[in-house]
């Protein structure tokens, strides 16, 4: 079974955390479990989306997945140091690291984007490049899928 982790935080947009609905169709699809889901936060617990609604996390700790990933957040302050320190042990950790919407701006911020190719929506593509010079935006693409990521991220 291939265990998923998906970054929860503060003020996330309810869209992001949708894209792990793939995994839960291919599970319900092939009829058994071949996707663990587990939703993380720092601290574990209740995380509020953006449009108030909450979720229960799991608190980060020393669990390997085989993807990590994470969504932005519009509040101020909700990626801490913490979340930069787990993310960047992810890259250990995972075989993969991913993120959807303007989680871009987040592994940008962790330093995970340097010198790689990244996609953003193209409202906010200009901020992201604009901001993170060392990371190579292109706008006009749905995802990226870039192989320089070392022996370890996919």
């Amino acid at each position: 079974m291939q265990r998923i982790g998906f970054i929860v935080l503060p003020g996330f947009q309810m869209l992001s955390v949708t894209a792990l609905s793939v995994f839960e169709l291919a599970n319900w699809e092939i009829g058994e479990p071949v996707y663990d889901l587990h939703l993380l936060s720092e601290t574990g617990g209740s995380i509020r989306s953006s449009i108030g609604i909450g979720v229960e996390t799991e608190p980060f700790d020393d669990t390997n997945f085989d993807t990590l990933m994470v969504g932005g957040s519009a509040v101020v302050g909700a990626l801490t140091p913490g979340v930069i320190k787990f993310l960047r042990q992810g890259l250990e950790r995972s075989r993969r690291i991913a993120s959807t919407c303007t989680g871009a701006f987040v592994l940008a911020e962790a330093g995970l984007l340097d010198g790689r190719r990244a996609t953003m929506h193209w409202h906010r593509a200009r901020d992201l490049q604009a901001r993170f010079p060392n990371v190579t935006v292109e706008e006009d693409r749905i995802f990226i899928i870039d192989s320089r990521c070392g022996p370890r991220l996919g």
